[in-house]
C-alpha cells in the first residue's frame, strides 16, 4: 500500500531483515506505517552433518533485490535512512574484503559460519573448561552457536586456506553496514551479544589468550572490532556511491549501526505502544514484558535496570538491545525448523500437502482446522494426552545449557495417517511452549517480574503456536488479551 495523493510528501526509510533463508525489505513513512514489502530467498549449504553455511555475496544481492523493489514508485530522495538487522552469523573475509572459505572444499562462495552450525562442539568444550570469567554473562556456559568457538575451529582446522590469509571476522549485521558503508565499526549489539565484549570494560585479553586465540590481543582486535558503536549510531559518511548503486538509492543516505535480528525484534515489541487498547499490560513497566521472536528459532528477551545473573540464560548484557537497560536472553535453538522436521518428515505428509494445496491453504492452516475437526469435545491440549515430545532436537540452548541434548518422542503408535500427523504437530508445538515455561521460571527465579509475553516472528501468526504459549505458560489463549498482562501477536 503506497500513500494517497492527498497526503503531503514526507520522509521514508528503508529496513533490511536478513533471516536464516530469505531476506525481507520493508520501506515505512515517518509515522512508522508500512508502505511496501518484498522478500528473497537466500541459499544455504550443509556439507556435512552440523555444518551449515551461506555465502555474503549471495546475501547481499539478495538485500539489492528486495531493496530496489519496496522503493519503486516514490521518490528515492525522501528516504532519509536504512538499518539492517541480520542473524548472527559469521562472515570471513581476507585483507581485501574477499570472501575466505569455510569448508574443507576450499569453496570461497561459502564463506559464512551460520549461527545454528554445531561443528566447534570440541572447541566450546574446551573454553567451558576455562571457567573464565566473561563467562558469566552468558548464563556460566558459552554455547556452540556464539563465535569464539567457531573462530577457535578455523584456525586449528582452516590455517592456512582461511585462518592465516583473513583480514575481518565480522558479525552478518556488521557486514552488511560495512558493506553500505566501508566503515568497520561493529555494532555493541554484536559483539557484546556473541563474542563476549563489554560495554563496560571492552574486550577482555586474558579470555582470548586462555583459549588459544591471542592473535586478536597482538593486533589490537583489528580482525574483530575496535571501533564499536552503539545500536541506531549514524555510520561515517552514510551510503557509499558503489552500494548506492546495488541497492537503487541515492548516495549519502544514514545508514545505522544494525541489530542482530532477533533483538531488532525484540526491540519493537518491548517498546511497542499499548496505550488505548484496553490490555491488561498498559501502565506496566517494559520491564515487565517478555519479548520471543520465534522464527527458524525462538528467543526469549527480557531486561532490567540491574544486572540479573540467570543460569543457562545469555546475559547480562548491558545497553546491547535497549539503551540503559540489561538484556537477558533465553533461546531455544531450530523451534520452527522442528516443526518442518517433524510435519515433513511423517508418512502422511504427501496427503496433508495436496489436501492443503486443494483448499489454497498452507500445511499449518490446514493441521490447524484438522485438529478443531477431531478433537471432538474436548479442548484440542487433551489429544496429547498419550504423546509427548522433548524438542531438544538441536540441544539444549536454555535453561539447561546442554548442546549434547537430543529430541525424543514417547507414545508413538503403528498408524501413520493425518490424524496421527496432526497431532504429533499438536505435541511438537506444545513441547517448545513448556521449553518457554521452563525460561519464564528460570529467569524469574533469578530476579525477573514477568507479567507480559510478545510474540514476533513466523510463528506468532500460527493461531495454535500463539494459543499453546498462552494455554501452558498460564495464560487465557486469546492473543490480544492476558497472560497476566497480555500475550501480544505482532
Amino acid at each position: 500500500m503506497m500513500p494517497g495523493g492527498d497526503q503531503e510528501p514526507g520522509s521514508y526509510y528503508v529496513g533490511v531483515d536478513v533471516g536464516t533463508g530469505s531476506v525481507r525489505a520493508a520501506l515505512v513513512d515517518q509515522r512508522g506505517i508500512l508502505l511496501a514489502f518484498a522478500d528473497q530467498p537466500i541459499k544455504r549449504w550443509e556439507p556435512q552433518f552440523n555444518h551449515h553455511e551461506q555465502s555474503s555475496e549471495d546475501i547481499w544481492a539478495a538485500c539489492c533485490v528486495v531493496t530496489k523493489k519496496v522503493v519503486q514508485g516514490i521518490d528515492v530522495n525522501q528516504i532519509r535512512g536504512l538499518g539492517f538487522d541480520a542473524t548472527c552469523s559469521l562472515v570471513v573475509l581476507d585483507k581485501q574484503f574477499h570472501p575466505l572459505p569455510v569448508n574443507h572444499e576450499g569453496d570461497s562462495r561459502r564463506n559464512i559460519i551460520m549461527w545454528l552450525d554445531h561443528r566447534a562442539i570440541t572447541q566450546v568444550h574446551r573454553i567451558n573448561e576455562t571457567k573464565h570469567s566473561v563467562l558469566q554473562c552468558v548464563g556460566g556456559v558459552m554455547s556452540v552457536e556464539m563465535q569464539a568457538p567457531k573462530l577457535l575451529w578455523l584456525k586449528e582446522n582452516l590455517r592456512e586456506t582461511c585462518w592465516d590469509k583473513a583480514g575481518h571476522f565480522f558479525d552478518l549485521p556488521d557486514f552488511l553496514s560495512w558493506k553500505a558503508t566501508g566503515v568497520t565499526a561493529r555494532s555493541l549489539c554484536s559483539l557484546v551479544c556473541k563474542w563476549t565484549y563489554s560495554a563496560e570494560k571492552g574486550w577482555d585479553d586474558s579470555f582470548w589468550k586462555m583459549i588459544g586465540l591471542e592473535d586478536f590481543v597482538a593486533d589490537n582486535y583489528s580482525k574483530i572490532g575496535n571501533q564499536v558503536l552503539p545500536p541506531g549510531a549514524s555510520l561515517g559518511n552514510g551510503l557509499t556511491p558503489e552500494a548506492a548503486k546495488d541497492l537503487g538509492l541515492p548516495a549519502g543516505i544514514a545508514v545505522a549501526a544494525p541489530l542482530i535480528d532477533a533483538h531488532a525484534g525484540g526491540l519493537g515489541v518491548i517498546g511497542a505502544d499499548v496505550r488505548g487498547h484496553g490490555l491488561a499490560c498498559e501502565g506496566q513497566p517494559v520491564t515487565s514484558r517478555l519479548a520471543i521472536i520465534c522464527g527458524t528459532s525462538s528467543c526469549h528477551m527480557g531486561i532490567s535496570k540491574d544486572p540479573i545473573f540467570v543460569p543457562g540464560v545469555w546475559g547480562p548484557y548491558f545497553s546491547a538491545m535497549i539503551p540503559g537497560f540489561w538484556l537477558n536472553e533465553g533461546g531455544q535453538s531450530v523451534t520452527g525448523k522442528l516443526i518442518d522436521h517433524m510435519v515433513q518428515g511423517h508418512a502422511a505428509f504427501p496427503e496433508l500437502k495436496a489436501k492443503a494445496a486443494a483448499r489454497c491453504q498452507s500445511v499449518y492452516a490446514y493441521l490447524n482446522s484438522h485438529l478443531d475437526l477431531i478433537k471432538k469435545a474436548r479442548p484440542v491440549g487433551f489429544l496429547t494426552v498419550d504423546l509427548h515430545v522433548w524438542p531438544d532436537f538441536h540441544g539444549n540452548r536454555s535453561p539447561l545449557a546442554d548442546l549434547t541434548l537430543k529430541g525424543m518422542v514417547t507414545g508413538l503408535k503403528l498408524s501413520q495417517d493425518l490424524d496421527d500427523l496432526a497431532i504429533l504437530y499438536l505435541a511438537t508445538v506444545q513441547a517448545i511452549a513448556f521449553g518457554t515455561r521452563l525460561i519464564i521460571e528460570a529467569m524469574e527465579a533469578a530476579g525477573h517480574s514477568i507479567s507480559t509475553l510478545f510474540l514476533c516472528g513466523g510463528l506468532s501468526k500460527n493461531p495454535l503456536f500463539v494459543q499453546m504459549h498462552a494455554d501452558i505458560t498460564g495464560g487465557n489463549g486469546k492473543n490480544e488479551q492476558s497472560w497476566e498482562g497480555c500475550v501480544s501477536q505482532t
